[in-house]
């Protein structure tokens, strides 16, 4: 049932689908989700957590032993890899636009602050750098939603761009202060 929900919540977000439309696609009670979940709105929220702690927990295990530029070129890797779940991504993207929602904003926050620190703790990287990888890889979250792979344009091709771990060694909070 939470694939159901994820994949339902990643294409119409948390207001875009109702609890009787996951639970048919499931083949449950409408009134088992509500017994499971509570609210429409915690499911969402555990579905959101549950991908970003599977971005996060794959990040980790990509980076290994690992660290600094080595570790992050590992994460950047992974996350090129995780472009292909569409819905992960979307739903992450879903996820930042119910942040309207306390409720919700608090989740997400919590989600984000735990793959900025798997990112961080990882790598050892400095703030700069560890926020240049994270806004890349919503860069690419937003790609993915677009699916500019699949256009023939300039702006798509600059867009997808892969990006090297290299680029990273120059941003550092002394450089950019």
């Amino acid at each position: 049932m939470l694939a159901i929900a994820a994949a339902e919540f990643a294409e119409h977000g948390l207001h875009g689908v109702s609890a009787e439309v996951i639970a048919r696609k499931a083949g449950i009670t409408h009134a088992y989700v509500f017994r499971l979940f509570g609210t429409k709105k915690q499911l969402f929220v555990e579905v959101v957590r549950r991908a970003f702690a599977a971005m996060a927990d794959g990040l980790a295990a990509s980076a290994g032993p690992a660290s600094g530029l080595e570790a992050l070129a590992a994460m950047g890797l992974r996350y090129d890899a995780s472009l292909k779940d569409r819905t992960l991504l979307l739903l992450q993207l879903q996820a930042f636009a119910a942040c309207g929602d306390a409720e919700v904003r608090e989740a997400v926050r919590e989600s984000f602050g735990r793959l900025w620190q798997t990112v961080s703790d990882a790598t050892g990287l400095d703030a700069v750098q560890v926020k240049t990888f994270m806004a890349y890889g919503m860069l690419l979250n937003t790609n993915a939603a677009l699916a500019t792979a699949d256009l023939d344009a300039d702006w798509a091709r600059q867009a997808t761009t892969r990006i090297h771990a290299g680029l990273f060694s120059h941003l550092t909070t002394e450089a950019n202060q």
